[in-house]
């Protein structure tokens, strides 16, 4: 089992990284938050979860060993799968998806794409005396109003990556980039993945 990977990086895109460690490049899956963590700098350190199935080796990627563990313990309640986990963590940073979790807010867990009212019960009942205390992750980078253009590709690009409608994806963006046009691009995606 591979505990972190600690490396150069060679890309990054808010749902991916490559991370070159010794010369292997490594795929990883991330969420948001992740990206946030890592956008902008050259190297660092990933903690990692393997899924090996038949048909594929998958690695998730994770700033830190909190949200790791949010990722397993979500993928641990009945209904909530790898890609449904990074969607939830995408949404909501660590400590505010702990918080909801552990105030019982169903309604935060309900606006997330795929999370319906019985498995955001689920998750509740499930993770309510699992879920520990963890600094929140901040670092939200702003980007220039002259990178508009670049913010907007790369949100509708991680959007449709996620499973949205590519139109619906620019549609969301352009609202977004119009009322905070100096959002940075996991901001944005953030805050459409509240309205999609």
């Amino acid at each position: 089992m591979i505990e972190y990977i600690r490396g150069e990086i060679v890309e990054l895109s808010p749902t991916q990284m490559i991370m070159d460690c010794n010369g292997i490049g490594y795929e990883l899956n991330i969420s948001v938050t992740t990206y946030s963590a890592f956008n902008g700098q050259r190297e660092g350190k990933i903690f990692v979860y393997e899924i090996i199935r038949e048909d594929a080796h998958l690695l998730y990627g994770f700033a830190s060993r909190e949200e790791r563990e949010l990722f397993l313990l979500l993928t641990s309640v009945s209904g909530v799968g790898p890609n449904t986990a990074r969607m939830i963590l995408s949404s909501l940073p660590p400590s505010e998806l702990i918080q909801a979790i552990a105030s019982g807010d169903d309604v935060s867990l309900t606006r997330i794409k795929g999370i319906g009212s019985k498995t955001a019960q689920r998750i509740l009942v499930d993770l309510r005396n699992k879920v520990k205390t963890v600094e929140g992750m901040s670092g939200r980078s702003k980007l220039s109003a002259a990178a508009r253009s670049e913010i907007s590709e790369g949100a509708v690009a991680a959007l449709v990556m996620l499973g949205f409608q590519k139109a619906a994806s620019q549609k969301a963006v352009d609202a977004i980039l119009k009322n905070s046009p100096s959002s940075s691009v996991e901001q944005v995606i953030k805050d459409a993945l509240k309205i999609l």
